[in-house]
């Protein structure tokens, strides 16, 4: 861990404040749900620019649950601040994304092995070639595990992490749906690279939240089932790593 002094810019705490473990939603009010919902006792450690993050017991095991915000320079920084400033070891991504494959369905769980992406956040290790973003090992096994136990319906692939929610390009998602991304999101790659600079382990969980393909999207209600199985996923992972 760097020397740097703490708080940072984005993280107004101590290292001991956080987990070795946490898991990321987008939204900050989902943070908050995750922590009054399934944590025991959580204690509101960051609330820099409304982000939230919390930690607490789960079945006895410390874990923290802090927002990333929107796409990928935001998780970028909270995720580079938790791995090198603040001792976590862990980040798990939980979040919605858009099914881009006809064999999966609306509220099934995607597991990204890998992440491509449009972004440039590569271009700053000045790499001679292409990085290929991928999970922890160790964290996806878990987390297959951890379905099966469910037994829920997941898939495990790549997923493509956009730069653009609102693309110009009216026939971007073929070009990745033909190659075989299972489903659309925004911040995984960005996750992906920070953890493998930094050393440590990273891994995005997702619960299908629309069809690209069929045009299909859950409802309000449908999106809070699928998320709250979603989340207990996350957090028996977040068990099997201790």
């Amino acid at each position: 861990m760097s020397d740097r002094k703490y708080p940072t810019p984005h993280i107004n705490a101590k290292p001991e404040d956080f987990a070795k473990t946490v898991l990321m939603p987008g939204d900050p009010l989902r943070s908050k749900f995750v922590a009054e919902t399934y944590l025991e006792n959580p204690v509101l450690v960051n609330n820099v620019r409304g982000i939230q993050g919390y930690t607490g017991t789960y079945k006895g095991v410390r874990v923290s649950v802090m927002a990333s915000g929107m796409g990928i320079p935001s998780i970028g920084i909270y995720s580079y601040e938790l791995f090198n400033f603040f001792g976590v070891e862990n980040i798990m991504r939980i979040g919605s994304a858009g099914a881009y494959q006809k064999h999966i369905k609306i509220r099934d769980i995607v597991i990204g092995m890998g992440a491509c992406t449009n972004s440039n956040y590569a271009a700053q290790f000045n790499l001679p070639g292409v990085f290929a973003p991928i999970a922890s090992y160790k964290m996806m096994n878990a987390a297959i595990k951890a379905c099966e136990v469910a037994g829920v319906t997941y898939h495990v692939g790549n997923l493509l992490s956009s730069d653009t929610f609102y693309s110009d390009d009216p026939t971007e998602a073929e070009k990745w749906i033909k190659l075989g991304c299972l489903a659309v999101e925004m911040e995984a790659a960005g996750l992906y690279m920070n953890a493998a600079r930094a050393g440590k382990n990273a891994l995005a969980i997702c619960t299908v939240s629309d069809h690209v393909i069929t045009g299909e999207a859950t409802t309000a209600e449908e999106r809070q089932t699928s998320f709250g199985q979603m989340i207990e996923i996350a957090l028996e992972t977040a068990l099997m790593l201790e």
